[in-house]
């Protein structure tokens, strides 16, 4: 690992990097990104930066073209031809203005497969270089890949936050104010439908793409989600009686939508139908690029998030439920907690006595807060250290625990950890419910697959350590990142990723959680901060 010192706003800012990416792909997963668009291809000349310590390789061709050799001979070079190897310190001479659109921390995005040549779904032929979008809509944060339709090749990346969230952090408070006011539902769909367009002006402006060439775009999401952004039947996931049933989700304007993100006037729009209630196309699309039900069986996936969704293949049948969350995975709770974005502490380890912690801090050095996972292995951390109960209580009657962390400090509340052990609590009696109805031990399991970005930097030794994941060899858990972009990339270019998302929505067995004789019981059994209990 290697560090980029920054020197951004009259401070330095050091961000971690594994060699290989350019300068222009580190900063653009951080809040200091450079002007850029043509891709990073050293077509425009825009990303200037200017090296001030270490070693940047010699100029490429593009830079002795477009910088003049003067101003080479100070260190100015193209942040999309640099790839440092080590250390290296440099400040932006062309800063790009402020976007919530960022490419996503490496590793945390599957790349969409093409599948086989022949199985890609037909080009437009009358649209020259034809791209399509592919859109994971989240409670928390809204994900996209732009692919060539063409050849399958992924352009472009981006997250950013989901506008939603100011009608609250979870999607069933946001259903009952869509249900309540048809204004507030109106506007919640308007912020998705600006927020996908802003994405891609982001993309195509920095990309140096065309976005009119646009002509497909699929989009999964959990069910509330859809129903929020078709603009109908949100209601129904307010009923108890409707969560083992599907819920229709196509929007009836979407064709209105294609001028609002100015794409091609002929663009072919697909929203992903949901399996039923809360268990939305997201977890379809997720099993798809991971082939789950081609795989080893006994097998569990998990995505985890305000609305977590479990899977379980037995070899023979796919088994789904859905659990509340809560925000404890997406924001790290509310005392001390941020979303996994820059400034996100996403590592504690245990230390010394004198310095009890060391921190992970993503894509910058000064923190903003822990994410979810920061928050599982700071919780971890203060159970082994006696600083926690199994109960989750301080020593001493304590309400909350201070630390510091990049230049900042936190406060640790009992709110947080309790926020914490209701959504692991919840998981665990869908993950128990699951191997119950399939006749499965959790033990036996030969297969664990955690997906979102909560899972892309879990520790899986602190999430098992509290009960969040099952007791099995942690060989066998395997860290996915972001399925459900991933097979919605899938969905988008190839016709037997849309068939298979679509048999498994015929075959899949729902289990309603609140139809289950012992899921309290299970539930406050699984609230104590220790290893999940077995059948």
């Amino acid at each position: 690992m290697a560090t980029l010192l920054l020197v951004a706003d009259s401070e330095s800012h050091r961000i971690p990097f594994q060699p290989g990416p350019s300068l222009r792909d580190i900063l653009d997963t951080t809040d200091f990104r450079v002007r850029s668009g043509c891709r990073g291809i050293g077509a425009c000349g825009l990303c200037r930066i200017r090296i001030l310590a270490g070693e940047p390789g010699a100029p490429s061709a593009a830079e002795q073209a477009l910088v003049h050799p003067e101003q080479l001979a100070e260190g100015v070079r193209l942040a999309c031809q640099v790839r440092p190897r080590d250390d290296i310190r440099i400040e932006i001479i062309n800063p790009a203005s402020p976007s919530q659109w960022k490419n996503p921390p490496d590793g945390l995005f599957r790349p969409a497969r093409a599948r086989l040549t022949e199985d890609m779904k037909p080009a437009p032929a009358d649209i020259s270089h034809p791209t399509g979008l592919a859109v994971d809509l989240g409670t928390t944060h809204l994900c996209f890949s732009l692919c060539d339709l063409a050849t399958g090749n992924v352009l472009a990346n981006r997250w950013g936050r989901n506008p939603q969230q100011d009608f609250g952090a979870d999607v069933v408070t946001r259903l009952a104010a869509a249900s309540q006011s048809p204004v507030a539902a109106g506007e919640m769909k308007n912020l998705l439908l600006a927020a996908i367009g802003e994405a891609l002006l982001d993309i195509a402006a920095r990309e140096g793409v065309d976005q009119r060439h646009v002509a497909r775009v699929t989009l999964v999401g959990n069910t509330g989600m859809l129903t929020l952004l078709g603009g109908r039947n949100s209601a129904l996931l307010l009923q108890p009686a409707q969560w083992t049933r599907p819920i229709e989700c196509a929007p009836l304007d979407s064709a209105a939508w294609l001028g609002r993100w100015d794409i091609h006037p002929h663009a072919e729009v697909t929203v992903v139908e949901p399996l039923a209630g809360f268990i939305g196309s997201d977890l379809l699309a997720g099993l798809v690029a991971i082939d789950f039900v081609s795989g080893t069986a006994p097998a569990l996936f998990i995505d985890f998030g305000t609305n977590s969704e479990t899977a379980l293949w037995d070899g023979e049948t796919l088994w789904v439920t859905a659990s509340a969350g809560g925000p404890a995975f997406e924001t790290g709770g509310s005392g001390a907690g941020t979303t996994a974005e820059a400034g996100a502490i996403i590592h504690v380890r245990c230390g010394t006595e004198a310095d009890p912690y060391e921190f992970d801090i993503l894509g910058d050095d000064h923190a903003k807060g822990l994410c979810g996972t920061g928050l599982v292995d700071l919780v971890a951390c203060l159970r082994r250290q006696g600083r926690l109960s199994a109960t989750g209580n301080f020593p001493d009657g304590a309400s909350d625990y201070r630390f510091a962390a990049g230049g900042r400090h936190f406060t640790l509340t009992k709110r947080d950890v309790d926020q914490l052990q209701r959504a692991k609590a919840a998981v665990a009696a869908g993950v128990r419910a699951l191997c119950r109805n399939a006749g499965v031990a959790v033990n036996k399991l030969q297969r664990v697959c955690v997906a979102g970005a909560f899972g892309r930097h879990l520790d899986v030794g602190n999430a098992q350590a509290i009960g969040l994941l099952p007791p099995v060899a942690p060989g066998i858990v395997e860290l996915c990142g972001n399925t459900a972009l991933a097979g919605c990339g899938e969905i988008l270019l190839s016709r037997s990723a849309e068939s298979a998302a679509a048999q498994l929505r015929t075959s899949a067995r729902v289990i309603n959680l609140a139809h289950q004789a012992e899921f309290e019981e299970i539930f406050l059994t699984n609230l104590y901060l220790r290893p999940m209990e077995q059948d």
